[in-house]
C-alpha cells in the first residue's frame, strides 16, 4: 500500500488502513482541505468541477470528493468521464472557483489521485499546494448546515466544447488533414481517450481510425505508461492496418506518445520536438521543457531563432516558468504538449491536431519525419528508495563524483558533460528515485546511470 501527499495533490493505492493508501477517510479529508483553501480565498459563490478517467475506483473516489464540496456548501458540476485536459478548459469555460481530476495518470489501475486545480484551470503553485498539505494535516474543516449545502450537477457536452476550441486554432488545419488520406491507429488503454480520441481524429479529417483498447472500463490492457516495452501491440496493429502513424494515450490523455507507419517509435521524448518545430516555424518565439527532457528541444528552438529555457519537473513549473520567458509552446518529454494559444495545461489532444497538421504539410512518412530531428537516447531508470536511505546524502556523493561537470541543484540534481546530460531526482508521483540519462548512444547514456547507480545502492 502506498499513499502520497504532494503539492500537486493526492495519490495512492485503493485500499488498506487510513494514513497508508488512498482510503475513503483520507479522501474525504483531502477533498476538505482543498475547499476549504477556496473558501478562504472567497466565501462567495464557489463552484467546482469535476471529471475522472475510467479506472474502476474513479465512482466510488468522485463521489466522497462531490458529496464533501456540496457538505462544504461548495456547488459541483460533475463531467463524468473526462481527460485532465478537458477539466482544465471546462474550469475556466464555466468560470468556475477551482477543479478536481480524480485521476492517477500513469500509474497502474490499483492507484487513484486527486488532481488540484486553480481557477484558471491550471495546477496549484507550490506555495497553494503547500497550504493545501498543512491544512489536512490540521484537519480543521467547517462543514456547513443543511440548508446551505452546495448543488450538484452532471454535464456532458465538454468534450465536444474540447474538439471544438482544437478545431479553432489557427495552426489546425483540417483541409490538410483529410487530404492526406490518413489512416491512423489509436490505443486509448480502454480509458477516458476511447470516448473522445476517435471523435477528434474524424473531426480533423481522417480518413480511417483504427483503435484498440477502446472499451472506457478501466480494466487496462496493459502497464498505462506510454513506454516502448508496453506498446507492442498498437506497433503490430500499425503494420498490420498498414497505417501511416497510431497514437497512445495515457489514462488521463495528457500524455501522447506516436508510432511510425513501420511500427518504429517516433519517440515519447519527440512528441513535444516535433510539435514545437512545426509550431515555431509559424509562430517563432521561446520554449520551455523540464529538465529531464530531450536536449533536441533546445536545438529545434535555436534552429528558428529562439531561446530555450528549462525548469524543474512537474507542469505546474513548466507553465510558471513558460509565462516568465513568454513561450509560445512548451511541456515535458514524457509526451506532454503545452500549447498556450488553447491553454496552460498538458494537452494530448490538442499535440495530435498539431503533429497531424505538420505530419500532413510535410509530405513526409511518419519515420521520416523523425529523421529531421537531432538523434539522442535516453536512458530512463527508477530504484525503489529504501525507507531509510539519505536523498541528500546521495546527491552530496554525486556531486563529489561529478564536480568536474556543470550541476544544477534546482530539482534533485542535474550533471550536465559534452554531448549529454544525465539527473537523480526523487518522484512526485512514485517512491522512487530517477535516474534519466541522455546522450548520443545508450552506451554512453548508460556508462553515467552506472556510476550513479552505484552510489544510490551503498545507501
Amino acid at each position: 500500500m502506498a499513499l502520497i501527499k504532494s503539492i500537486s495533490g493526492i495519490r495512492g493505492t485503493i485500499g488498506g488502513f487510513p494514513g497508508e493508501s488512498l482510503s475513503p477517510p483520507d479522501i474525504v479529508k483531502f477533498a476538505s482541505a482543498y475547499a476549504t483553501w477556496l473558501k478562504r480565498k472567497s466565501m462567495h459563490g464557489l463552484s467546482v468541477i469535476l471529471g475522472r478517467d475510467a479506472r474502476v475506483s474513479g465512482a466510488l473516489v468522485s463521489r466522497l470528493v462531490a458529496d464533501t464540496f456540496t457538505a462544504m456548501g461548495i456547488d459541483v458540476t460533475d463531467l463524468g468521464f473526462a481527460t485532465t485536459p478537458t477539466v482544465e478548459l471546462a474550469v475556466t469555460g464555466t468560470g468556475a472557483s477551482g477543479g478536481v481530476i480524480v485521476t492517477a495518470s500513469h500509474n497502474p489501475a490499483e492507484w487513484n489521485a486527486l488532481k488540484l486545480l486553480d481557477e484558471n484551470g491550471e495546477f496549484l503553485s507550490a506555495a497553494d499546494g503547500e497550504y493545501v498539505l498543512r491544512l489536512a494535516a490540521s484537519e480543521r474543516f467547517e462543514f456547513v448546515s443543511h440548508d446551505k449545502w452546495g448543488s450538484y450537477k452532471t454535464d456532458d457536452t465538454w468534450n465536444s466544447k474540447h474538439i471544438d476550441l482544437i478545431l479553432a486554432m489557427d495552426l489546425v488545419e483540417t483541409k490538410t488533414i483529410s487530404l492526406a488520406g490518413l489512416t491512423v491507429a489509436v490505443d486509448c488503454i480502454n480509458s477516458v481517450g476511447a470516448l473522445i480520441v476517435p471523435d477528434l481524429l474524424r473531426t480533423l479529417g481522417v480518413e480511417k481510425v483504427v483503435g484498440i483498447n477502446m472499451r472506457a472500463d478501466g480494466r487496462f490492457a496493459h502497464n498505462p505508461e506510454p513506454l516502448p516495452e508496453h506498446l507492442q501491440e498498437i506497433s503490430e496493429t500499425v503494420r498490420s492496418e498498414k497505417a501511416h502513424l497510431g497514437f497512445v494515450v495515457d489514462p488521463d490523455v495528457d500524455r501522447l506518445a506516436v508510432i511510425c507507419e513501420d511500427g518504429s517509435m517516433f519517440g515519447e521524448e519527440y512528441t513535444l520536438v516535433a510539435v514545437a518545430d512545426y509550431v515555431l516555424s509559424h509562430t517563432p518565439g521561446n520554449t520551455v521543457s523540464n529538465m529531464s527532457s530531450t536536449r533536441a528541444l533546445e536545438d529545434v528552438t535555436l534552429k528558428h531563432g529562439g531561446k530555450y529555457y528549462s525548469s524543474p519537473v512537474g507542469e505546474v513549473n513548466v507553465v510558471e516558468e513558460m509565462k516568465r520567458r513568454q513561450a509560445v509552446i512548451g511541456g515535458e518529454g514524457n509526451g506532454g504538449v503545452i500549447y498556450p494559444e488553447l491553454h496552460y495545461g498538458r494537452d494530448a489532444l490538442a499535440g495530435i491536431a498539431l503533429f497531424l497538421t505538420h505530419l500532413a504539410k510535410s509530405g513526409l512518412k511518419c519515420s521520416e519525419l523523425r529523421r529531421q530531428y537531432p538523434d539522442y537516447v535516453m536512458s530512463k531508470n527508477k530504484l525503489k528508495l529504501s525507507p531509510g536511505a539519505d536523498f541528500d546524502l546521495i546527491l552530496q556523493e554525486a556531486e563529489k563524483e561529478f564536480s568536474m561537470y556543470k550541476i544544477d541543484r534546482r530539482d534533485g540534481m542535474r550533471i550536465d558533460f559534452e554531448g549529454g546530460w544525465i539527473q537523480i531526482r526523487k518522484s512526485n508521483t512514485e517512491p522512487v528515485i530517477r535516474i534519466y540519462s541522455e546522450a548520443r548512444t545508450f552506451q554512453e547514456a548508460d556508462k553515467y546511470v552506472d556510476r550513479i547507480r552505484k552510489i544510490v545502492k551503498k545507501h
